[in-house]
């Protein structure tokens, strides 16, 4: 059975980012007084949550593109592209808390490391079907 270790620790760094999000957000909750299911509030908390909502957005096919790479080419190359993912979006949370026009390298440098993995992985499976 083939393992890969780095590309395991990329993919749990996003996950915590995720879950870092998320309590980001009912914290948000309660310091702007937003109750659960409402999703409007001041614009403090509209972009807590909103950097919650972006980045479940991006990790949805961030993840499987990961570990298409990381099949097709190896454990190291899809962590080494892969790392850049949640360092994106650090840059891209703290940007957006600031102001919402401070969010897009963060975005832009998560949105390029999923899309080189996504069409790494599909060259990759290409080559090996040939």
């Amino acid at each position: 059975m083939q393992t890969y270790p780095y590309t395991d620790l990329v993919m749990v760094l996003a996950i915590l980012f995720y879950i870092w999000t998320a309590m980001k957000v009912g914290g948000a909750r309660g310091t702007y007084k937003v109750p659960a299911p409402a999703t409007d509030g001041p614009p403090e908390f509209q972009r807590i949550f909103r950097i919650q909502m972006n980045t479940l957005e991006q990790i949805v096919w961030f993840l499987p593109a990961l570990w298409l790479f990381a099949s097709a080419w190896g454990d190291i190359y899809a962590a080494a592209i892969g790392i850049f993912w949640p360092i994106g979006r650090i840059l891209f949370a703290r940007g957006y808390l600031v102001a919402a026009e401070k969010r897009g390298l963060g975005f832009g440098i998560t949105f390029f490391t999923s899309a080189i993995l996504l069409l790494g992985g599909l060259a990759g499976t290409i080559r090996n079907m040939l």
